[in-house]
């Protein structure tokens, strides 16, 4: 039996709470792949232990609270928190450099692409509370954007191959590099939009400046 065979089992149990536990500690680097507890959420959804719809809100919640909790913590604690022993192993020396240096690179973009890269999650999002540059409300709003597109994502494909396991475990490998790629377009897209609208607002302000000029002219 697959370790997705003992989700669903967990789940069909004990339902929405269980999904919520699993998604909650896997935040804080417990070795049980998100995608694989949104997928087995599905599957319940499917065969008629869970509302699909639920399940989606129950995994939205359950993601951002464990982002959110990891990056308070980060926040709260700072620098300190590497003396804490489940931090030093996620978050070691080199790692933190790392992800540091990703920050001076990418900026606020890292947090959104960060929900997809399951080995750096965490890094990143205590990386993200430690720095004290994001506000919490900045940090909620790149990680709930990317959870808006990941966590339904999964469930829905639990929910339509829950009857086909094989198809189900081929296409998780598979989403893995559409949702990735999904994720990279939108980010293109909303930079575009955040520049586009950053030009138009100068040149509005380049407008009114001229018209002022005009005005003051004898």
């Amino acid at each position: 039996m697959d370790f997705l065979d003992h989700l669903i089992q967990l789940f069909t149990a004990h339902g929405y709470l269980a999904v919520f536990a699993a998604l909650l500690i896997s935040a804080f680097g417990v070795p049980i792949p998100e995608d694989i507890s949104l997928v087995a959420g599905g599957v319940i959804a499917a065969l008629g232990h869970a509302d699909v719809r639920v399940m989606v809100v129950v995994g939205l919640v359950g993601v951002l609270l464990g982002d959110a909790i990891v990056f308070l913590f980060g926040r709260i604690f700072g620098v300190h928190a590497l003396r804490w022993g489940w931090v030093a192993r996620l978050l070691t020396p080199r790692r933190h450099a790392q992800v540091k240096a990703k920050f001076t690179r990418y900026g606020n973009r890292l947090m959104f692409v960060a929900r997809f890269l399951p080995g750096l999650r965490t890094a990143v999002f205590l990386t993200a509370g430690m720095s004290h540059r994001v506000s919490f409300l900045r940090f909620l709003a790149f990680d709930g954007l990317a959870a808006l597109l990941s966590v339904p994502f999964w469930v829905w494909l639990g929910y339509i191959g829950a009857e086909h396991r094989e198809w189900l475990l081929e296409q998780v490998h598979r989403g893995q590099g559409v949702i990735v790629a999904c994720a990279v377009v939108l980010l293109v897209l909303t930079a575009w939009w955040f520049r586009r609208r950053a030009q138009q607002r100068h040149q509005r302000l380049r407008s009114h400046r001229e018209r002022r000029a005009e005005r003051s002219r004898p």
